[in-house]
């Protein structure tokens, strides 16, 4: 698929792994083999992270504008590529054209220029009476990227560490590892120094764990699933290592009793649906006042038909299938699971939907009559299912939307702004958005309590890459 596709690229030169041994990539919506990449070595890691640790100090002292200049470059390389971009993620990750070129390209170019234009007014210095604090680059950083974005999270991690002139070490997901492999190309093109950005493609057990587990890393970047997280982090304290973990989410979709019915039914729908619901910050445990149940149930089942299932190549369909058969099989136990804790099924349920018997596609599927203590309401199921739970008044609706390990997002749908304002400033989590609001990637992302350590984007993504130092004397 790529000339790249079995190579490493270390020390700013396309190598091969010392390793014959190859993972296959599969197209998800026709369970098919597009390719394949090299299955790294620790030894491959180990030049890797020589070749960052020898760029670290010279990158580490460039003045601020060699850095912008760089992040600007790479936005104008990825942007010559857009139509690259799209056939890839639409390959790889089974995402639809429109959402492979509308969300997946579009964000992972908007990392790299609104942290170059943040990086601008970003002070590393500050006097303060009879000291300095110095924010310095973190050092040698791995980043462990995850296949549902494989352009968006690897963009902010890449653009971060660009701006705080640490040095990296990137290992994508193996599922999903071209757009990387493109972003390594851009990155050449754009005239990185050697050694400044380094790709090792490899499994998760050898190159993941050997990257948080490595002396020579100083800081890692994580973004998956909470038990590899508790790895990550297991790993990272041998060495006594700074981590950061974007993990997942149940976040709440909280719909207020004078919200727009239409409206909040057309957000939830959008929540299942959106990259086939493989997104950490879904708002699928939607939450809606007991009078309007019913109603709200209908508004849903009928807002699915705006989003339309099917082949990933056909500009009219808003959602694939899943990435893997691994994925299908756990999503098809959630919904079995759902039906044994007595949650009432209103849409969808077990198996594949009529017409896409090839492809790991799962019907649509909502719930209601959910509890907030059964499974399907308190673990991250990762497909297009949604639980619709009832509360009484705002007060037992926040206490149910606080009520889970995560803290990742949450929505607020309605028309009362002083509601609206008390429930998002109730709701725990790091990112809540109102009435659908337009995204900004100059916001912090990250989340409380298990949903992982840290914040990524704009000015935050940069100083997870930071340092600080007091200098007093002089």
């Amino acid at each position: 698929m790529f000339k790249h596709e079995n190579k490493l690229f270390i020390n700013g030169e396309w190598i091969d792994s010392t390793n014959d041994e190859t993972i296959n990539v599969i197209n998800p919506a026709t369970e098919e083999v597009i390719g394949t990449i090299s299955a790294s070595t620790s030894e491959d890691l180990d030049k890797a992270v020589q070749a960052a640790r020898d760029a670290l100090p010279a990158f580490s002292r460039t003045i601020k504008k060699e850095r912008i200049d760089l992040l600007n470059r790479i936005a104008d390389e990825y942007e010559k590529r857009k139509d690259e971009f799209i056939d890839v993620m639409t390959l790889e990750l089974g995402a639809p054209r429109t959402i492979s070129e509308n969300v997946h390209y579009e964000m992972g170019l908007a990392h790299f220029r609104t942290v170059a234009k943040a990086l601008e007014d970003y002070s590393f210095e500050e006097e303060r009476g009879g000291h300095t604090v110095v924010k310095e680059s973190v050092g040698v950083s791995g980043l462990i990227t995850p296949w549902n974005f494989p352009t968006n999270q690897t963009s902010t991690k890449i653009a971060g560490a660009i701006a705080a002139g640490s040095t990296i070490v990137l290992k994508p997901s193996e599922e999903t590892p071209y757009a990387a492999i493109m972003l390594a190309e851009i990155i050449e093109k754009a005239g990185a120094p050697k050694g400044v950005f380094n790709l090792v493609n490899g499994t998760g057990d050898t190159i993941g764990d050997g990257i948080s587990s490595h002396p020579d890393i100083d800081f890692v970047s994580f973004t998956g699933s909470g038990s590899v997280g508790t790895k990550v982090m297991e790993n990272a304290s041998q060495t006594i290592k700074n981590v950061a973990l974007e993990l997942g989410g149940k976040s709440p979709l909280f719909v207020l009793k004078d919200a727009d019915l239409q409206k909040a039914a057309k957000s939830a729908a959008q929540h299942m649906m959106l990259n086939s619901g493989q997104v950490c910050s879904a708002g699928t445990r939607v939450l809606v006042p007991k009078e309007m149940q019913s109603d709200f149930e209908t508004a849903l089942v009928k807002a699915l038909d705006k989003f339309k299932m099917g082949d990933p190549q056909d500009t009219a369909n808003f959602t694939g299938p899943l990435i893997s058969k691994k994925q299908y099989d756990t999503v098809q136990s959630y919904i079995k699971k759902g039906q044994e804790e007595g949650a009432r099924l209103v849409e969808g349920g077990e198996g594949k939907p009529e017409g896409l018997e090839k492809g790991y596609y799962v019907k649509p599927t909502i719930f209601s009559d959910v509890s907030n203590d059964m499974v399907i309401a308190r673990e991250e199921i990762f497909g297009p299912v949604t639980a619709i739970i009832t509360y009484e008044d705002i007060e037992e609706g926040l206490q149910i939307a606080n009520d889970t390990p995560y803290g990742l997002a949450g929505y607020v749908i309605g028309e009362d702004e002083k509601s609206l304002k008390y429930v998002a400033s109730n709701i725990r989590a790091g990112q809540i958005t109102v009435n659908d609001a337009i995204t900004d990637h100059l916001a912090p992302f990250g989340g409380f309590k298990q949903s992982g350590i840290g914040r990524e984007w704009g000015d935050f993504g940069i100083e997870e890459y930071l340092e600080e130092k007091a200098i007093m004397g002089v």
